[in-house]
């Protein structure tokens, strides 16, 4: 009846998960006893679980993504630890545990960690930035956000229930073939991957067309900023990309259900065919990840330095460029596969060219920098934190393109040490500055600099310390994934790796102590006008937190940094920038449990299809269908805010504007603050 689910599947002879899934389901458990005390599940479910504003759900994937980088940097504590201790010694993790720590960690950072961090600022931002109310398809983008935790929950589930994959974070056959690998574990990695790889493609349709097609009157496409440049760019290449890695991971599960032959050693089949594949999407995935990155600093860049940025069309043209080149440089993931001298050539020589772009843009926040008065605040210090690690990151890379250093590096720690120095010098350090930036517009209060700016220097000493000895090692012929060592010559460096890892904890704990201080302490914390940064763009034009409708009349733009320009005019008058609107009745999507209810029914049928328990999956098939029946009969779709609640929120939103010009106009000509239009 449960197919191949039985109770050996809860690891009781191994205390370490054991006790992990423990303490992870106890505090699940607290959690909802606490939530049902006092009182707080009606409010979360009317105005959070089944809300489709795009604001909160970007708050609730940047949840989830600090949840899963808390998760998968325990992970990686545990695997700098057991290399630290494992020099002529076993450690303290068997290998089969070590493997699926290390296929775990990888998987949850780069698919559940830094995807929905980055998908989350671009559903809070862009739509903002664009000066409209919602996004294209505001149902499907609860859906997205509810698949990806569902796929989340799955990979979570295993460290209970059965086990994950020991293959890497990607399931590379024939290793990830049901005769290496005839447990669950490659299968509970494949259908979490594909549950959350349908909501993030939803996502890239969605935001694609959003960027296109709804913009406020006046935003032409030279008009919008650059991290709109940047999103449009990134939903573009997971529309391309996605589909990809969906049908390469749907090959691998006919290889394991069915019995075909795709990437098998027999019959006809090719390993290589899915390393090819794999990459194909594998390398735009970084792009997909990078470029909004480059659209966060390209935002807090200009603010920090009080000028608009250098170079914007060139921004332009080099993220363009970057979406473009990035679909060609795959194979120099795997030189070493024996394609030919020309063909490693190629692809060496396109995997250089894609640094020019990236250099264009470093260059170009470096002249927008120079000249201006420049503001070391927190998401000013994770930007140049990011210039310096980024560029060292980009140097090893462009050092791995050429085909004979990567004979000998290939495979090897200085790989590891090169991606963690791009992924996390760029895409962490960005979604942190981004957080650090756009939260007071998020919540209406401003994070605690002092320990934000602790939490950086911890952060990036801790980096350093971490991943420079692993180049060394590196160099000095350590590969990577080992679970234990006999080589002398590589334990000191091993052993300074991992103390990093413990000042990268410091800088962990720190950044939960400033959310909590800061919200302790939030009344004293807000920011009235809504522009705490001096911003430039039109997120800033909105009150904090914005209204569900975000503005009471679309903005009319007339050029580039739109919010800058109605300031600037309002500091040479000292009134606001344009006179009260009439206010009409605005309609807004209702709310819908549609992604929440399709999500559960998701995790259902994936956890059955892992375990073989076939009367379930028709059932949750079932369920997913009738829940788009019942979704696509409803009869009102939109419920309509009142004028006169329009009017309030923007009145009061206007009048603590024209207090703050006042004040303004009575300070020193040179002092920085709000500035409201």
């Amino acid at each position: 009846m449960f197919g191949k689910l039985t109770w050996q599947a809860i690891p009781f002879d191994q205390p370490i998960p054991l006790a992990a899934g423990g303490l992870v389901v106890f505090a699940l458990l607290a959690t909802l006893v606490w939530l049902w005390v006092k009182g707080y599940f009606p409010y979360l479910w009317r105005e959070w679980i089944t809300s489709v504003d795009h604001k909160k759900i970007g708050i609730m994937y940047c949840l989830l993504a600090l949840l899963m980088l808390l998760r998968g940097f325990i992970d990686a504590l545990m695997m700098r630890s057991q290399q630290a201790l494992a020099f002529n010694a076993p450690g303290y993790l068997p290998p089969e545990h070590y493997d699926q720590i290390f296929s775990a960690h990888g998987t949850i950072m780069i698919f559940f960690g830094a995807m929905p961090f980055v998908i989350g600022l671009m559903n809070f931002v862009v739509p903002l930035q664009l000066g409209v109310r919602d996004v294209a398809f505001p149902t499907l983008n609860s859906v997205s956000l509810w698949l990806s935790a569902a796929g989340a929950l799955l990979v979570n589930i295993s460290l209970v229930i059965g086990e994950f994959a020991r293959t890497g974070w990607l399931p590379f056959p024939p290793l990830s073939e049901l005769k290496y690998s005839p447990g669950v574990g490659v299968d509970y990695y494949l259908w979490a991957l594909q549950i959350s790889g349908i909501g993030t493609l939803m996502t890239g349709i969605n935001f694609v067309t959003t960027i296109l097609k709804i913009r406020a009157p006046g935003m032409s496409y030279t008009r919008m900023p650059v991290f709109c440049w940047t999103a449009l760019a990134s939903n573009l290449l997971i529309v391309a990309a996605f589909p990809i890695l969906t049908a390469t991971l749907a090959m691998l599960l006919l290889d394991r259900y069915v019995g075909f032959h795709f990437f098998t050693n027999e019959a006809g089949g090719n390993p290589m065919l899915f390393m090819n594949l794999i990459w194909a999407w594998g390398h735009p995935e970084v792009y997909i990840l990078v470029l909004p990155a480059f659209g966060i600093f390209s935002e807090v860049v200009p603010t920090f330095s009080g000028k608009p940025l250098f170079g914007y069309r060139s921004m332009i043209v080099a993220t363009m460029a970057i979406c473009l080149i990035s679909f060609m440089v795959w194979l120099h993931h795997f030189f070493t596969m024996g394609a030919g001298a020309d063909v490693n050539g190629a692809f060496g020589i396109m995997s250089m060219i894609i640094a020019i772009p990236t250099g264009v843009k470093i260059y170009n926040w470096l002249f927008t920098m120079y000249g201006g008065r420049v503001r070391m605040s927190t998401p000013m210090l994770w930007s140049v934190g990011f210039m310096v690690t980024f560029v060292i990151g980009g140097l090893t890379g462009v050092l791995l393109a050429i085909p004979p250093a990567d004979f000998v590096l290939h495979n090897s720690m200085f790989l590891v040490a090169h991606f963690h120095n791009v992924i996390i010098g760029g895409v962490l350090f960005a979604a942190f500055a981004g957080y650090t930036y756009w939260f007071p517009k998020a919540f209406g209060f401003v994070l605690d600099e002092r320990l934000g700016k602790a939490a950086f220097w911890f952060s990036i000493a801790g980096f350093y310390v971490t991943f420079m000895p692993l180049y060394v090692v590196g160099l000095l012929g350590m590969t990577r994934r080992m679970q234990h060592f006999d080589r002398p010559e590589w334990y000191p460096w091993v052993e300074v790796a991992g103390l990093g890892v413990l000042l990268m904890l410091c800088g962990v704990v720190l950044q939960v102590m400033q959310l909590v201080v800061s919200i302790r302490s939030r009344a004293r914390r807000r920011e009235p006008t809504g522009d705490p940064w001096d911003g430039r763009n039109l997120e800033w034009a909105t009150p904090s937190p914005p209204p569900v409708f975000n503005f009471a009349v679309l903005p009319n733009v007339t050029g580039q940094e739109p919010y800058w320009q109605m300031k600037a005019k309002a500091r040479e008058s000292l009134e606001l920038s344009t006179p009260e609107p009439h206010y009409e009745a605005i309609e807004m999507p209702r709310n819908t449990p549609t992604g929440f209810v399709t999500a559960f029914f998701a995790v259902v049928t994936g956890f059955s299809l892992i375990w073989h328990i076939w009367w379930l999956v028709v059932l949750g098939l079932v369920g997913a269908y009738a829940t788009f029946v019942v979704f696509a009969w409803r009869d009102v779709a939109e419920h309509e805010i009142p004028a006169e609640e329009v009017a309030r929120i923007d009145r009061a939103n206007r009048r603590a504007r024209y207090e703050a010009l006042q004040r303004l106009g009575t300070e020193a000509p040179e002092a920085h603050g709000a500035s409201p239009a």
